[in-house]
Parts: C-alpha cells; structure tokens; sequence
C-alpha cells in the first residue's frame, strides 16, 4: 500500500510497501487487490481524477469478513504512517530544547543566573490519566514501538540486528504480527490493567528517559539543575465518576509503581556492582566508601581489595529490604546477605552519594563524571520510592454528601445540605479548629462515606510507607465554592492528614477543578475567598504555592471552542493577582486532552500561550489516552516532548512582554466581542435547539463507542441522554468519527462574521501568541473535517425536518469558519502555510474516506437489527481505524 505522495516521505513509502506484502502474503492475492483498488481510486478520487461526490469503487463488494479485513489493512496503514511521520518530527517539537531556549533568553537580555534561580523553585509534571480515549491494544502499540527501534537502527546504516537477523526481515516480522493480533479488546479494562498500562510506560520510558534528559540539562546549564520535571498519574486515585476506583485501587497503584521503581534501583545498582571494579592495590579510596564496605557485611574473598563492589552490595541488601517491606515481596534477585530497609529515598540517596564522591575525590579522570552512577542518583532524587506522584481527585457533590452523613452521624448538624455558603463555612472551620474526629467506629455509615473514608485512610497508610511525595493532590471536580475545599480539608483530618494547630499542617493540598464557562469566572473570587482564610494562608505560606486546574473538555462542551479558550486565558490572568495579593506563588494545573476540543495540540505552543505572570516556573498538565502513546511510546520522542514542555516552561516564565500594554488591551476587548458571539452560538445550536441530543445519537457512533471497552470509567456521569451529563471525551470523541470536529470550532464562523474589523483580527493573529496558537489549533480541525462526508452521516438521523434543520447549520457554522480563518491568516487554503502538517493530513484523507463510508453502511444495518456478529466487530474496527488515521481525535 504506498502513499499519494510517497516521495514526502520516504519511510510511508517503505513501510506501506511492507504491509501491501504482508496482506499478499496472508491475506491472499485477490484481498490486495480488492484493498489496493479501493485505495487507489480513493487516492485518485482526492487527487480530482473522479468527480468529488463519488463513492469509492469496491466497497459495495465487499464481504462483511472482506471488509473486516480492509478496515484492519487501512488502520494499520495509518499506525504505520504516524510511526514514520513521528520519526521525521511531523507535528512534533523536535526544535523546542533547552539550549535553544536558552539562546533566545540570552539574546532577551536574561542572565544564565536568573534561569538557575527559576529552576531551584520550578516543578513541572506531566501527569498521566486513564480518559478513554485510546482505542489501540497496548500489544498494537509494543509491536509498533518495535519497529520504531528497528528504524533507527536502519538509519544508522545498520543491516542487521544484535541477534543477527536483518533488519528489513525483522521490521516485515513486526507488521506480520501486527496483521495477525486481534486490534479490538474482548473484555473491559479495568483499573488494575489501566495501572499496568501507565507502568509500562513509566518503567521503560520515564524512568531511563527523565536521568538522561537532566544529564543534557546539566550540560547545557554549565551546572547541576534540581530535579525539577517529574511523574503524576491519576490513574488508580480519580474517582469522579468511576465506582471502580477504590482504597484497594489506590493501594494496588501504590503498590506496583513502588515495585516498579525499585526493580530499577536494584537493576542499576546490581549493573554498577559489577562495573566498578576498582580495587584498592591501584587506587586511593574515600573514607566513606571503605566506611560503608566495611557496613555492607559482605566477606566474600574475591572483593576483599574491592570496597565500591562491596560497598554496593550493601546498598543492594537494603534495597532488596526496603522492597520486601514496601511491597511484601522479595525482589527478583534478592540480596544474599541480610540489611536494614531504608527508612526514606534520603538515605538511599545519601549512600550512592558517598560513592560518587568518592569516585570524584578519586582524581579528576573519567570517573569523576556522573555516568550511570550520577543517573541513578537522579533517579532516586526525582522518583523516590512511589515512581510518580499520585493525585486523589473526586466530585464535589460526593464530599458535601458525605460530610453531611458524618455531620449527622456525629450529632453535629442534622442538616448540613440546608446550610448556606456561609454557615458551611463557619461550620467546617469549627470542625477544623479542633482535634475531635467525626467518625465513630459504632457508627453504620453509608456504602459512599465508607468509600470515601477507606480512600484517606489508604492515602495516610500510603504516606507511611512509601513517603508524602505518594500523594499531594487532591483534586475536587466541579469546585464552585470554599466549603468544597474545606470539606476536603475534613476529610483528610479524619485520616490525620490534615492536623489542626498553630500553624495547622495539611499533608495533602485541596485543589478546586474549575470547568464550566461559570466556574472559570467564579474562580478569582473563589480563590481569594480561600486564601483569606487564615488557617489556608498559613499552610499555603508554609508549602510556598497553592495550585489551581482548570478544566479544558468541560468549559468545551459548555461554552463552544473560542469561548472556552478564552475563559481559561482570561481566568487565568484573573488568577495571578490574587495570589499576588496572598503572597503565595500560583501553580496551574492544565486539565488538557489530545483533541483541540479538549485543549489539545502543540504542548509548546500552548504553554508559551499562556498568559504573562501565569506560569512563574511551576505547570502540571495531563497526558491522556493516544496522547501518552503518541508522545511517550518511545524514549526518543518522550525526550524530545518533555524537553519541549521544559524549555516552554521557562520561555513562558522568563521571557519579556513584547506585547505592549495598548496592544494586549484592544486584543483582549476584541476577544471579549468573539467569545460572546461565539458563546450565544454555539449555545443557540448545542443546548437551545430542540431536538439536538437525538440528532447528536443518531448522527454519531456515541451508542456504538461504548463497545469498545477503552476505559474504566462510564461514559455519562448519570443515567441520562442530556448533553450536560455527558462525558466530554466520548462527545468529542463523537463528533471526530463522524468527521465533523465540532467541538474544535462551532461558533467561531458566527464570531468572525459578526466582527466588523477584519484587520485587527489579522493583527492579532500575526502578533498575539495566544490568538495564533488557537487559530492554528482550529485550523488543524478544519482540515481533519469533511462536511461531504458528514452528510452522510447525517442521513442516519430519522426524523428529516431535524436532520436538515440542524445539519444545515452545522455546514454553514463550518464554510463561516472555514472562509473567516483564511481571511483572518491571508491563505488561500486551509495550512497553506504549514505544508507539512498539510502533507500529514492530504496523506490520510484518502484512506480515512472509504472507512467513513463503510461505518456508515455498517451502522445502518446494525440499527435496522441485522445481528451478524462481524457487522458490531466491523463498525469498532472502523472506529479504531479512522481514529487512528485521525490521531488527536479523543
């Protein structure tokens, strides 16, 4: 199968090659045939060889196990052309390093001091989340990994790999097996395998991927930087909206990252023992590696004259002890003489410290530099013993639930939901003041109370065992008040993790999830309401920060693309000065997704987007679903997307203003003017039309989507069809299949319409960071969207009046936008000026095309009853397939 435009890109070519011999080879000669006519006379239908509103030849003939077997072909098709666009850096940030950010903050006048001061304060995490939105087995993704690892070795001239097989046999191997692994789950994932999914990529990425990374930056720095960039995860502590998430999730989460990471430790430590052979006949050896050989009680003869061998081996012994203590099991290689566990990752560190001074008092050759050795060090410094920092995150409606049951059951308050804002608050704070708990072991609470008490008391436990960096976050979903935090606050004091006195000590910090458009304007007041509160001054005074996220699929889905890109910009500006005001620093937590519709796109762009004093070195954001596999499937492009994230970070914090004062105003009214008309549009179709939610389940797979079993979690937060309970991903998710992107743009054609000066729209989106990076985000949608193809889709819905109401202003919401943005950016066409991006996407239309169609066929049938089992198989596979060409789609 080889592409329209092979020439672009020399390994879609060879790749495709692969696969079209694959398919011959298994599938038979008349199956590539029938495959490569269909994909030809797509090819020439985008090219203008047919006319535009041809079918594609071929597909009506298709046999219902022919056609499983096309949407297999055409999806691994696109998995291996994001493989081969990922290696030459299309739509990546191959660019976006630290030493160039470095040189453009020396050319702003920054001194090298002034980013060493940035980063002695700075934290930056990406946090990996369990959102639904990878629809590909993780056995699709290793397989594609593997031929990732043997691309690079062909480019480096290799012919053969280590075990001596040639490497074009070895990568044909690779996409044999993937023809022949089944793409679709049979069973439902549940949390434990979500957890061992985010290990897998936190063992063989993160964890040899983050040491080399600072190895560069201390390069680069002239000077060692703290460890500053580490892990967070959801993933077995968010529980907004997913029963399955429990204390024994939480537990089992802990208990595997803590396994993970000191596998590792004991990996590299065992690989050190027997490189550093140094013996005392030919070097001069530090007081303190003799101290601790003598310490480690190992006697064997044959290291008699080799203290760093000896003094490894007793730091392999405590390690193995500290796994068996965290984890209740003996390693995989367990020590052969008896120690101590480590009480914290402190001492570890302190003793593999004393042998890298030793190796460096040692003289000043080769050995003096860090090595494997200082890598592991680092490590050890920004892993501890719990892998990646865990967040706890719940609904806001669950906590006012429960604390009214413990009020109640504790004689307290009888009716806690009653109370106004003020009295909720007077309450907890009295409740907060003093040490009495709430709970009672006599007391019979509630299946929701008995969850949610089992979960801090998991967390505390957790806290014991595996140190505080376990758990630091709590995050508490639809936050619209200072009594959800304060609740939170209570919660935790009956597990001991929040303890009052002068000053009061809360272990875990409460953290408000601002979502809607209303939220988001509520959120500076809420925020300064919180920070006043003396006892919440004095902890955040003490932690130095108070983190606050902001939600970027929900305020979508309430307020329309523009609208909800705004309100996070301009609730984040809001933000600064108050916590200018308390004198505690502000971190942000960025609630982003892969889909634009959920703040997805460039990491880069959109932190240098970021509005000015907002960022100040300090940033989480999430990594969900296709967006972990596409940026961290491989230690080469997790090293070039953390770096990305680093170096935004600090242009974002450092960097001047070059937007002048009058400039940033007449911008900021001018956005105010598009987010209301964009906002009374959007809202007008989405929430004000009637009808809209069965036009939305009938135009859509959403019903179809829930077979695919990618997540956990439900995918409506209650039993309902309303749009407002809906998840945001499977909205998105939607709306991406049937080729409409919806959430990526409506509303925005109506803005530009209506907005008279069409040049200061076009000075702002050459001069205004943040106006260019949604312009180009929204773009990319554009693109990636087919009205013809949506109208098809379209037709499934029954009722004709709502289907041509409603469609019809869907397409004409689209050519407003579509027209508005190219006179906004001076392009002819759609990323005219961003050719490669424009390659990437002209590349997959003709093979997104005849999926499209064939879902469409495929979920007329299953509508009308037809219960063929391979026609519910074919339209999963055909979701799988477009959102795999589609990549950011979920």
């Amino acid at each position: 199968m080889a592409s329209q435009r092979p020439a672009n890109n020399p390994d879609i070519r060879f790749l495709g090659r692969l696969l079209g011999d694959v398919i011959r080879a298994y599938g038979g000669d008349e199956l590539f045939r029938r495959i490569e006519y269909i994909r030809a006379a797509s090819v020439d239908r985008h090219r203008g060889v047919v006319g535009a509103d041809a079918v594609d030849p071929g597909l009506d003939r298709l046999t219902l196990d022919e056609t499983l077997d096309f949407t297999r072909g055409f999806m691994l098709f696109s998995l291996l052309a994001n493989l081969a666009e990922d290696r030459q850096g299309v739509e990546s940030e191959k660019d976006a390093d630290l030493a160039s950010a470095l040189a453009r903050l020396k050319a702003d006048g920054i001194a090298r001091k002034t980013v060493i001061d940035l980063l002695d304060h700075a934290l930056i995490v990406p946090v990996l989340t369990a959102h639904p939105t990878e629809v590909r087995r993780k056995s699709m993704i290793d397989h594609k990994n593997r031929i990732a690892e043997l691309m690079a070795l062909r480019d480096g001239g290799r012919e053969e790999t280590s075990d001596g097989d040639r490497i074009d046999d070895a990568i044909l191997r690779q996409i044999a097996l993937l023809w022949q692994t089944r793409v679709l789950r049979r069973e439902k994932l549940g949390v434990a395998d979500e957890v061992e999914t985010a290990l897998s990529y936190l063992r063989d990425v993160f964890l040899p991927v983050l040491p080399a990374l600072y190895a560069r930056w201390d390069r680069a720095l002239g000077e060692r930087a703290p460890s500053f960039l580490k892990a967070g995860s959801w993933i077995g502590g968010d529980r907004d909206g997913n029963p399955f998430v429990t204390a024994e999730s939480m537990q089992l989460a802990l208990s595997r990252a803590a396994e993970t990471v000191l596998a590792h430790y004991l990996e590299q430590v065992h690989a050190l023992g027997a490189e550093l052979s140094i013996s005392t006949e030919h070097a001069k050896v530090a007081g303190e590696v003799l101290a601790l050989a003598e310490a480690s009680h190992d006697t064997a003869a044959s290291r008699s004259d080799e203290p760093y061998r000896r003094a490894l081996s007793g730091i392999y012994a405590r390690l193995s002890a500290t796994h068996v203590a965290l984890t209740g099991k003996q390693p995989p290689r367990p020590a052969p003489i008896a120690a101590d566990p480590y009480a914290n990752p402190a001492e570890l560190r302190v003793e593999l410290a004393a042998v890298a001074h030793g190796l460096a008092n040692g003289g000043s050759g080769p050995l003096a530099s860090g090595g494997a050795l200082g890598r592991l060090i680092r490590a050890v410094e920004t892993f501890g013993f719990h892998l990646a920092t865990l967040d706890m995150r719940q609904n806001s409606a669950v906590h006012e639930r429960v604390i009214a049951e413990l009020l109640k059951a504790a004689g307290v308050c009888d009716d806690y939901a009653a109370l106004d804002e003020d009295a909720r608050v007077a309450l907890l704070r009295g409740e907060l003041a003093g040490p009495r708990l709430l709970t009672s072991p006599y007391a019979d609470y509630s299946e929701e109370t008995a969850s949610e008490l089992a979960i801090v008391r998991a967390a505390a436990g957790a806290h014991a065992k595996y140190g505080k960096g376990c758990i630091t976050h709590y995050i508490v979903s639809m936050a619209q008040s200072v009594s959800d935090l304060l609740e939170v606050h209570v919660l935790l004091k009956e597990a001991g993790l929040y303890v009052p006195g002068e000053p009061p000590r809360a272990e875990i910090m409460a953290i408000p999830l601002f979502e809607t458009i209303g939220d988001l304007e509520s959120a500076p007041g809420i925020m300064e309401a919180w920070l006043a509160l003396p006892e919440v001054a004095a902890i955040a005074g003490k932690r130095g920060h108070q983190e606050v996220m902001i939600g970027y699929s929900d305020s979508n889905k309430d307020g329309g693309y523009l609208t909800s890109t705004w309100q996070l910009s301009r609730g984040s500006t809001a933000l600064a000065p108050v916590f200018e005001k308390a004198g505690v620093a502000m971190q942000l937590f960025h609630g982003r997704g892969g889909s634009v519709g959920r703040g997805g796109g460039s990491s880069f762009a959109a932190i240098l987007a970021q509005p000015k004093g907002t960022v100040q070195g300090r940033i989480r954001i999430t990594e969900q679903g296709e967006v972990i596999a596409a940026k961290y499937g491989t230690r080469a492009g997790a090293m070039t997307n953390l770096e990305a994230v680093t170096s935004a970070t600090l242009l974002a914090s450092l960097e001047p203003e070059k937007l002048a004062p009058a400039d940033a105003a007449r911008f900021a009214a001018a956005m105010d003017s598009l987010s209301e008309a964009a906002f009374k549009a959007y809202r007008g179709l989405v929430y004000e039309t009637e009808g809209f939610r069965q036009f939305f389940r009938q135009m859509t797979p959403i019903a179809e989507i829930s077979g695919l079993k990618i997540g956990s979690r439900p995918a409506s937060r209650k039993k309902s069809d309303a749009i407002e309970d809906l998840r945001a991903i499977p909205w998105v998710f939607s709306w991406a299949q049937a080729r409409v992107m919806l959430p990526g743009w409506y509303g925005v054609g109506a803005a530009f319409q209506q907005f008279e000066d069409k040049g200061l729209l076009r000075e702002m989106a050459e001069g205004w960071p943040f106006f260019a990076s949604m312009l180009a985000n929204m773009e990319m949608v554009l693109a990636k969207s087919d009205m013809a193809i949506a109208a098809k889709y379209a037709a499934l819905v029954e009722d004709e009046g709502l289907r041509d109401t409603v469609f019809g202003r869907i397409r004409d919401g689209w050519q407003a936008t579509h027209d508005g943005l190219l006179q906004v950016t001076r392009q002819t066409r759609l990323l005219e000026k961003n050719p490669a991006l424009e390659s990437s996407i002209l590349l997959r239309l003709p093979y997104i095309e005849p999926l499209n169609l064939l879902q469409i066929e495929l979920l007329k049938r299953h509508r009308a009853g037809e219960e063929d089992a391979r026609i519910g198989e074919g339209i999963l596979l055909s979701i799988n397939a477009i959102a795999t060409a589609l990549r950011n789609s979920g």
